[in-house]
């Protein structure tokens, strides 16, 4: 039996493969919106398990499957023998011998590693605490589709080092792109993602000087979903790293931004940015769809 391809952080592709990913995601975008059929997964089925809520995650995967001609079961961990304490080993062993892939969203990275060492078939993270790669193909099919290769640009993160900070220290990595981490003291990045990125990251806590020409903008939510105990104190922490139109006017003249959403108006981003016509957060919400699901045909290849 062939080893299966897992996908838990965007460092288990080539760079190669990346491209390639992002290639075929805006391939089935323009198919999607061409009515072109494109059921390349007839009769495949794909197991979700949620332990974190989820809109756009959910949706995404299962209209992706559906649109590939498969299709998706959604399984919360409550309602599933995982949530009464049922080893993931066991669960894994169980479900992969079932479906022919498992897209995971739940809080320990630590799960989305065991599960796959006792899948069978291949194994997606689709959001823990420590990373993010699903959002960062659709952020970097976004970039690729209005302003060309990454290579050789910089990015600006702007908030907590969290699990998207994560996935855009590989990204940068992997695409040649240089990023610059604006967050406050105490809420850097993990010091092991940060150092394996080598030079291609910096940090740099003043905000201004951190998008000074930079040409694409970044944030997320300064409390995310079990910090909500820490939202008050989080607030006060970042208030001054807020994606506003005075940072845009000091990054590059083409500059885009970019927002994984659900978005809090008002804290992380304002509200006339989330409006702007010009903004392309709607559509990177929509490339959630089109990049996993090259994401599904190349792991299932």
């Amino acid at each position: 039996m062939n080893t299966p391809r897992h996908f838990l952080t965007l460092n288990d592709l080539s760079s190669d493969e990346l491209l390639a990913v992002l290639r075929r995601a805006s391939e089935l975008k323009q198919m999607q919106r061409n009515g072109i059929p494109h059921a390349s997964l007839t009769g495949k089925v794909m197991a979700m398990i949620f332990a974190k809520a989820s809109t756009r995650t959910r949706v995404s995967f299962e209209a992706g499957m559906t649109q590939l001609g498969g299709s998706a079961m959604f399984l919360s961990s409550s309602a599933t023998q995982m949530g009464r304490g049922e080893p993931v080993e066991d669960t894994a062993r169980v479900i992969s011998s079932m479906v022919d892939i498992v897209m995971i969203r739940t809080f320990d990275h630590q799960e989305v590693e065991t599960f796959a060492a006792n899948s069978s078939v291949p194994v997606i993270n689709a959001l823990t605490d420590d990373f993010h790669p699903c959002q960062l193909l659709a952020d970097m099919q976004t970039w690729f589709e209005h302003r060309g290769d990454m290579r050789g640009k910089t990015a600006c993160w702007l908030g907590d080092g969290n699990n998207m900070c994560h996935s855009y220290i590989n990204a940068a990595k992997l695409l040649g792109f240089h990023l610059r981490i604006a967050c406050p003291e105490g809420y850097e990045p993990s010091p092991t993602v940060l150092a394996a990125a080598g030079d291609a990251v910096t940090i740099e806590p003043d905000p201004k000087v951190a998008v000074a020409g930079a040409h694409l903008l970044v944030t997320d939510v300064w409390a995310s979903m079990g910090q909500e105990a820490e939202a008050n104190e989080r607030i006060n922490a970042m208030s001054a790293y807020q994606l506003n139109r005075e940072l845009l006017d000091l990054a590059d003249d083409e500059a885009i931004y970019l927002h994984c959403l659900p978005a809090h108006r008002g804290e992380e981003i304002t509200a006339d940015l989330m409006d702007d016509p010009n903004s392309v957060i709607w559509d990177e919400a929509e490339n959630r769809l089109h990049a996993q699901k090259a994401l599904v045909e190349f792991l299932l290849s």
